[in-house]
């Protein structure tokens, strides 16, 4: 590979217009070095080049102790470059290397690009954020998701008062060609084609019938600011079909689902109404296969990962809301009131495609009809999920074995909180994670057990010390491991990372269930720094999208997605970033250590 190829696919040059790759290409100096030679030494003269690894390694040494590994394209001397001062560490060939040298007078001219500075000035979590926003956008995206809503906004809104009749309402919209009318009445209202068809006349009402008798009133609005993908997720998870655009306390527009929908076979509403349709489970047999077509039309144009995961909650939520109803039409009502909820991924919305079931199912009280009742509900629902394309859970944390009254869950949480042994403590981190998605009956009681967890230094201690389980697979001199080139995103990163932020929730006493909220609610707290909230927010988000584009790759080629990536198809700015951020996962799992003192608790 010419100098040049590999500066253009090397950050930060990968920033630079060709006239500047062209000016280093021509000053670049080439120099191999033996191993064990020695390129800086610490509290020596200050480095007169920034050195990029061209081939081979390079360590950083204080002491004799090896601080840092430096392999293909990683970058050195630039710190002592930037202060005119003496290295910090020294610089030693691990193994005979190729190196890239660039002289300070023409790098302090590269410094007046500022995306080419920010490189050496941003912090971690800067640097994976600006990763991402260097992929490009697939050549088929149509949405840009973070665009404003008022895009979409086509006629100003057409108003009609409380009292006329829904005939005269039903003119005004064949009149206008709308599908809906604002009600001028305090709260505003509105009046849709569903409601005429679902209110008036499958209910037998004259068209006489005042309009202020079928409205929705108080409307749904959203703010004119909002983006594309905010009015996506709001009509889904609010279940409406239009929604009126509020500027400065004035509704200037309505954005409906056909405005999102127009063109666009995959977008999730469509998805979203077969699924408010549906009539029987076989009816979406095909559900696993259109949620990844949904996934991949989400990917391609461009919406974040994390966003991408609530859209599919809100899907697979409505999912088992529907299923649900329908099996109570099946089966009977309930004899006793109860509650569905979910757990793992699903609970902290970041499932993407979709993944082994993970529920569970609490009633009010016990009885010989309300367990027979409860037990064929959940076989039912498992049965139905599988169908869909929810694989059963291997490990049976399914509804159909995790079912009991609720002071029966109130007394396994207390349980697990009081007596945090091995098997207490994996299964704290499995439904300490929990959300409920049906049902009449309340949890409040298990989550404020989850709370006096948190407030429990011992259970909190084991808690932290569990997640340290989960290691980034760096090895001597932070290499990344990896098994036959692939490199398992989930066991190595994903979930460290979820770990953490459930440990530091506990400590902030907060109730977030999504990764990145726990995270921020921590730094609320004073119990995590801005920078380390930050970095792992950043590389839970880079980590995710590396592994979605992994598995969206797999699904195309026909083969099963998996945690697993493979390390040579990644490109040099992302394979050096990923070695940073187990980097940082790993230096954040040390202060978890020493915070909560786990080297002292017994095995």
């Amino acid at each position: 590979m010419q100098p040049i190829d590999f500066l253009r696919r090397t950050p930060p040059f990968d920033t630079l217009e060709e006239e500047a790759l062209q000016q280093i290409v021509q000053s670049l100096k080439v120099v191999r070095y033996p191993a064990e030679m020695r390129i800086l030494q610490r509290g020596g003269e200050p480095s007169h080049h920034l050195y990029i690894v061209r081939e081979g390694a390079v360590r950083l040494e204080q002491d004799g102790q090896t601080i840092l590994l430096l392999e293909e394209g990683d970058l050195f001397g630039f710190p002592s470059l930037l202060a005119q001062d003496a290295p910090l560490f020294d610089a030693v060939v691990e193994e005979h290397a190729l190196i890239y040298q660039i002289h300070e007078t023409l790098f302090r001219q590269l410094l007046q690009h500022p995306s080419f500075a920010d490189y050496f000035l941003q912090g971690l979590a800067e640097r994976l954020r600006r990763t991402a926003e260097a992929q490009p956008r697939s050549a088929l995206a149509f949405y840009d998701f973070t665009a404003p809503l008022s895009r979409l906004i086509g006629r100003p809104p057409v108003f009609v008062e409380p009292d006329v009749s829904v005939a005269q309402a039903a003119q005004v919209m064949h009149k206008h060609n709308i599908s809906s009318v604002l009600v001028a009445s305090d709260p505003v209202g509105i009046l849709t084609v569903r409601d005429l068809r679902s209110r008036v006349l499958a209910q037998g009402r004259l068209p006489s019938t005042p309009v202020r008798e079928v409205m929705t009133a108080p409307v749904h609005t959203i703010p004119a600011h909002a983006t594309i993908y905010q009015a996506l997720l709001q009509m889904m998870e609010q279940g409406v079909h239009h929604l009126p655009v509020e500027d400065h306390e004035r509704i200037v527009g309505i954005v409906t689902d056909t405005d999102l929908l127009r063109k666009q076979m995959h977008n999730p509403l469509a998805l979203f109404e077969q699924v408010r349709r549906v009539q029987k489970p076989e009816d979406l047999a095909a559900y696993a296969q259109n949620v990844a077509v949904t996934v991949d039309w989400l990917f391609r144009n461009g919406l974040d990962v994390l966003e991408i995961g609530r859209v599919i909650a809100s899907l697979n939520d409505a999912l088992m809301a529907r299923l649900l109803s329908l099996a109570e039409a099946e089966l009977g009502p309930p004899p006793t009131p109860y509650a569905w909820f979910v757990f793992g991924s699903e609970g902290r919305m970041e499932q993407l495609l979709l993944t082994d079931q993970d529920n569970a199912l609490a009633y009010a009280e016990a009885s010989p009809e309300a367990d027979a009742y409860f037990a064929r509900l959940a076989e039912w629902m498992v049965n139905a999920l599988t169908g869909m394309g929810f694989p059963p859970c291997q490990g049976g944390y399914m509804a159909t074995h995790w079912r009991r009254p609720l002071d029966e869950w109130e007394r396994q949480f207390r349980a697990w909180v009081e007596t945090p042994t091995p098997q207490a403590l994996m299964a704290a981190g499995i439904f300490f994670d929990y959300r409920r998605v049906w049902g009449e009956l309340p949890l409040t009681s298990l989550q404020e057990i989850i709370l006096a967890g948190g407030r429990n230094h011992i259970f909190l201690a084991h808690m932290a010390r569990a997640s340290q389980a989960w290691q980034p697979p760096l090895g001597f001199f932070h290499r990344i491991r990896d098994e036959h080139g692939r490199v398992d995103l989930k066991r190595g990163g994903i979930a460290p990372i979820v770990a953490l932020a459930r440990v530091y929730a506990l400590e902030a006493q907060s109730d977030a269930r999504p990764t990145l909220d726990r995270l921020h609610a921590a730094r609320r707290a004073g119990i995590l720094s801005q920078d380390s909230c930050e970095t792992l927010c950043e590389a839970f988000r880079f980590l995710m999208r590396l592994r979605l584009r992994a598995q969206l790759d797999a699904v195309h080629q026909g083969q099963p997605p998996t945690n697993a990536i493979v390390l040579n198809d990644l490109v040099p700015m992302e394979k050096h970033m990923l070695k940073e951020a187990f980097r940082a996962i790993r230096d954040v799992q040390a202060a978890l250590g020493f915070r909560y003192q786990t080297d002292l608790l017994g095995s």
